[in-house]
C-alpha cells in the first residue's frame, strides 16, 4: 500500500486550516535531507508555521513537504522529508496529531489486517458444531 503520512498530513492540515487555526508541523531536525534555517533548529527539533499566510506553495507528497517561506523577513525554500515530521497541530489549541514511524519499504505493517488477531479464521466455531442460521424476526 501506499505510505499513509502523505495523507494524513493533508487531512489534519485541511481539518485545522477549515477550523481557522494555525497549522504548525514539529520536524526531527536530525533527519537526513531536511532544509530549513540553522537558526530555526533548537535542540534539533524545528517547529514551522505552514498556514496559508505563512507559506507559498505548499506542496505535500509522498517524498516531503516543500514551501516557500521566511526566516526573519528573508525568503527560504524548505524542504522536510515526511519521516522527519513529527506531528502536526493547531498553535491556539493544541490540537492535532503524533505521527508514528512508517514501516521501511518492503517491510510487513505490524496491523495489517491480514495478520491481524481478530482475524475470521481465528474464531472458534459456533456451538453445537454446526453452521450458523438466520431466521426472521417480526
Amino acid at each position: 500500500m501506499r505510505p499513509q503520512r502523505p495523507y494524513l498530513l493533508r487531512a489534519f492540515y485541511d481539518w485545522i486550516v477549515d477550523s481557522d487555526c494555525t497549522p504548525h508541523i514539529l520536524v526531527d531536525a536530525q533527519r537526513p535531507g531536511l532544509r530549513v534555517p540553522s537558526h530555526a533548529i533548537v535542540e534539533g527539533k524545528v517547529t514551522l508555521n505552514v498556514s496559508p499566510r505563512a507559506v507559498r506553495e505548499l506542496l505535500i507528497d509522498e517524498a516531503g513537504l516543500s514551501f516557500q517561506g521566511r526566516f526573519g523577513g528573508s525568503p527560504f525554500a524548505v524542504y522536510v522529508p515526511l519521516n522527519a515530521v513529527v506531528a502536526i497541530y493547531a498553535r491556539e489549541t493544541g490540537a492535532g496529531t503524533v505521527l508514528g514511524p512508517e514501516p521501511a519499504e518492503g517491510e510487513e505493517n505490524p496491523l495489517s489486517v491480514a495478520e491481524s488477531p481478530e482475524s475470521p479464521e481465528d474464531d472458534p466455531p459456533p456451538e453445537g458444531g454446526g453452521k450458523p442460521t438466520l431466521r426472521v424476526v417480526k
